[in-house]
């Protein structure tokens, strides 16, 4: 029976040090410097969920995502490949680098404004709704263009101003609890609440969350935050909320690109 027990010890310590060594990998893969994605915080199951394209169930709104690209709409007769072409080629970096501040508007956009601009003037066709599966599946098929390549969403600048106004959107107390988007991602990052609380990096969105059993914009996901906070949601694609959204994106700038990310 002992060489039967030292063999099983060397397979559980041979399975412990390839976890351990995982671990580490993972932590470096999904890190910058004291920047820590989500995904860290998430437990193996949904790690693993996220890792396997055939397991994660965000990949049906890219696959739609994909077929959008290429469908003709509006009184152009055009797709969004008609003028952008391959996705994997032309849109490889782009998404990284929202929100960002676009100087013909003369004011900052987030991705999903960026296609529905495009769709008004380009294709001559109406936009999709916010949250809409249409919008959410062709800002994950764009997005996962980039994955692996950090963020590095822009901050100086014209974009200046409304990363101060998004830094303080997400320092100051609001709601009736009296707590910021600070409170809870800020020191308390890594406790454990109902769910281990992660920093609050939105590199991952659009997301499918597991909660929602859906995929979801990072705007969806402040209108969750601000109602557990007990506070007025921010209005769709209002300056606030993009503000907002741009310096959440930018806290988590040197961090990969993982549309669609998973998380509970």
């Amino acid at each position: 029976m002992r060489p039967l027990i030292a063999g099983a010890a060397m397979t559980a310590a041979l399975l412990a040090h390839a976890a351990a060594h995982a671990a580490g990998a993972d932590s470096a893969k999904y890190s910058a410097g004291d920047k820590r994605s989500g995904y860290l915080f998430s437990s193996p199951d949904t790690r693993a969920m996220q890792d396997d394209d055939f397991q994660n169930p965000g990949m049906a709104w890219v696959d739609e995502g994909a077929r959008l690209w290429s469908k003709a709409d509006g009184a152009a007769g055009k797709s969004c490949g008609s003028c952008h072409g391959d996705a994997a080629s032309t849109m490889k970096g782009v998404a990284a680098a929202y929100p960002k501040f676009n100087n013909h508007l003369g004011k900052a956009i987030d991705l999903e404004q960026r296609i529905n601009i495009c769709r008004q003037r380009a294709l001559q066709a109406k936009p999709f709704p916010a949250e809409s599966r249409e919008l959410l599946a062709l800002t994950a098929y764009i997005k996962s263009q980039s994955r692996g390549l950090p963020m590095h969403v822009a901050v100086d600048g014209p974009a200046a101003p409304l990363f101060a106004e998004g830094r303080k959107a997400y320092e100051e107390p609001r709601g009736q609890n009296g707590m910021s988007c600070a409170s809870c991602h800020g020191d308390e990052a890594g406790n454990r609440r109902l769910d281990t609380v992660s920093q609050g990096q939105s590199n991952g969105f659009p997301t499918y969350r597991l909660s929602w059993q859906t995929l979801g914009s990072v705007q969806r996901q402040f209108g969750n935050c601000l109602a557990s906070m007990k506070a007025k949601p921010l209005a769709a694609d209002s300056q606030e909320a993009i503000a907002l959204e741009l310096y959440v994106a930018a806290r988590g700038n040197g961090l990969p690109v993982e549309t669609p990310a998973v998380r509970k």
